[in-house]
């Protein structure tokens, strides 16, 4: 089964820390995922772009709207994800509580539901 991973954490705090602190949390992050390719859990992860870069599109009564920013404010923000195939809830949970981001933060365990008709089921 796919679980989703979403890394949450103040990304503020995040840009306040050393620069040998984040990349070797990215370092650190890389060899999870080679680690997880190795045990075919990895499907995919990505560190997201800050939030200021974040649009928001709602349609409501057939008009579409677009706002820059988050929905919403708040103290963490979605920083990255990993998907993985995992054998249950508690598997996704070992990894996630491997992921780097979780020690700042905190990472949401999500499955992911599978729909067939979509591309590539």
């Amino acid at each position: 089964m796919k679980y989703l991973l979403l890394v949450h954490h103040n990304e503020e705090a995040f840009g306040q820390m050393s620069d040998a602190t984040r990349k070797a949390m990215l370092a650190e992050s890389i060899q999870l995922c080679h680690q997880l390719k190795g045990t075919e859990q990895y499907v995919h992860a990505s560190p997201l772009q800050p939030i200021a870069t974040a649009t928001v599109v709602r349609v409501r009564d057939g008009k579409r709207s677009i706002t820059d920013g988050p929905f919403a404010e708040t103290h963490e923000q979605l920083a990255g994800y990993f998907l993985v195939e995992a054998k249950d809830l508690d598997g996704a949970i070992d990894v996630a509580g491997r992921i780097p981001g979780a020690r700042i933060g905190a990472v949401e365990v999500r499955p992911v539901r599978e729909i067939a008709g979509l591309p590539g089921k």
